[in-house]
């Protein structure tokens, strides 16, 4: 049996990182997209020739990007796409940008990536995603459902929109026997940590403490595999218990 295909964006560093091993130890062919050249640092098989180099903020050259990506992809199958991509702006110092700090070309920067191309890789691979029953996981935030000390508004109402998202899409596609759904990461341990992130965690936190990234790859490839067969317009919150 052909190994399993899991298209996934954001791969390099942190969440998808964790993503892309898990599902290569696992056995599955993980083709990565990223504004950025494949980096050596990722360990996985086939790696740099399953690499696509696509900013997704750049939504004129997409069209391009979605060809790339199907040229990956001979058998016209998609297993599992996983939408992890996402940025959150900060001002000077790292400080937070709220509505009165934020710019247009900011707000819509954001909005490209986190959320317009999550809309348009699906539309654009949804052929390829039916012909596999395949799965698709976006990855939201607690920051989409409360203020947050240290993501942004653009960031914010971009993850909460994402969630919105996920509704429709998992209503849209489920009778073409595609399911969608997301996760809702807490605060997670990983290089784009704003400071004060773990005495936050360590005071807000009902576990007392950050989550790892292998933790929230878990969720993802339980919702990409049989046993979430079921599972279609959820977002499961793995935050330690933050969102109670």
């Amino acid at each position: 049996m052909p190994a399993r295909t899991l298209l996934l964006t954001g791969a390099s560093r942190g969440i998808g990182h964790a993503t892309a091993k898990l599902f290569s130890d696992q056995g599955w062919r993980v083709v990565t997209v990223s504004r950025q050249a494949f980096s050596p640092r990722c360990p996985w098989a086939a790696g740099p020739e399953d690499h696509v180099r696509l900013d997704l903020g750049d939504i004129d050259r997409f069209a391009e990007g979605l060809a790339e990506i199907r040229r990956r992809l001979p058998d016209r199958r998609l297993d599992a796409l996983v939408n992890n991509a996402g940025i959150s702006p900060k001002g000077p110092e790292n400080a937070r940008l709220g509505v009165l700090d934020t710019p247009y070309d900011t707000w819509l920067a954001v909005f490209n990536v986190n959320l317009f191309s999550t809309a348009l890789l699906a539309k654009g691979l949804i052929e390829e995603l039916s012909a596999a029953e395949g799965s698709i996981v976006n990855v939201t935030s607690i920051a989409g459902s409360r203020v947050h000390p240290y993501a942004g508004v653009a960031y914010a109402a971009s993850k909460a929109a994402l969630a919105a998202l996920t509704r429709e899409m998992a209503a849209e596609f489920a009778p073409r026997g595609v399911r969608t759904n997301a996760i809702s990461p807490g605060e997670i341990a990983t290089s784009m940590l704003s400071p004060g992130t773990e005495a936050f965690a360590e005071r807000e936190v009902p576990l007392r403490r950050l989550g790892s990234t292998a933790e929230i790859a878990s969720a993802i490839f339980f919702l990409c595999n049989a046993s979430a067969s079921y599972v279609n317009g959820a977002e499961l919150h793995v935050n330690g218990g933050q969102h109670v």
